[in-house]
């Protein structure tokens, strides 16, 4: 199986930073014991909030300029790390998904940036590219509802034209969601503040840990540039 982002994403975002991330042994077995890390990330992201609001930070201010420039009102349409922070600021605490997903929350609200979990059983191969729509893929809401991307909007799609996430990292799939039967997860993290380049690979690490600290996992990572944009996971 195959990662990657199009050649006309990198040529149109050319300070985009991004890593993909590929862990096989995952349950919802370790709930317990993986709730203090949680708590640990989640209180740094709380703290980043002190004297701010996400809106001010410069990670999410530079996907708000993505959005503006993709046609898309950014209040309305957040980037997944500011829709976290934003319900933290408000409600004090991040949603209960699953405990790899409440993790990968909780460190993405740290850092601010965007970090997606699927289901990689649910992906259909050989390829996931991250690219303009051509308008005939396919979405899954939560609700189970089937939705069509329009023309030129960021998705992330299958060999199927199955698109795993719509508006690029504003919302993911219901059909790739991780849940209790998820034993092999694809986590990618895209930056586009002028820091990225070093907060991905860091961001990258921190998750890879957490994942080999809690589950019998031995996580392979990336860094994805222009110039090595693929990553090649699973068998």
């Amino acid at each position: 199986m195959h990662f990657r982002h199009a050649e006309a994403i990198w040529s149109d975002y050319p300070g985009l930073a991004a890593g993909a991330l590929h862990a096989t042994g995952i349950s919802s077995a370790t709930a317990t014991a993986v709730g203090p890390r949680i708590a640990e990330h989640t209180a740094r992201a709380v703290a980043r909030l002190t004297d701010t609001t996400e809106g001010q930070l410069p990670e999410v201010l530079a996907w708000r300029r993505v959005f503006t420039r993709m046609g898309l009102k950014p209040t309305q349409y957040r980037c997944a790390s500011e829709s976290l922070l934003r319900r933290l600021r408000k409600e004090g605490t991040l949603p209960h998904i699953h405990p790899v997903v409440d993790l990968c929350n909780a460190i993405s609200a740290a850092y601010a940036v965007p970090v997606a979990v699927l289901d990689a059983d649910r992906i259909t191969g050989p390829l996931l590219e991250v690219r303009y729509a051509r308008g005939d893929e396919h979405y899954t809401t939560f609700t189970a509802s089937t939705e069509h991307p329009a023309p030129g909007e960021v998705t992330f799609t299958d060999s199927a034209g199955r698109a795993h996430a719509r508006r690029w990292t504003n919302r993911q799939s219901g059909h790739s969601a991780v849940g209790e039967h998820t034993s092999r997860i694809l986590v990618v993290t895209e930056a586009m503040h002028d820091g990225g380049t070093e907060a991905v690979p860091e961001l990258l690490k921190t998750i890879a840990e957490e994942l080999a600290t809690h589950w019998p996992t031995d996580p392979t990572t990336a860094v994805l540039t222009s110039s090595a944009p693929e990553f090649t996971f699973g068998s």
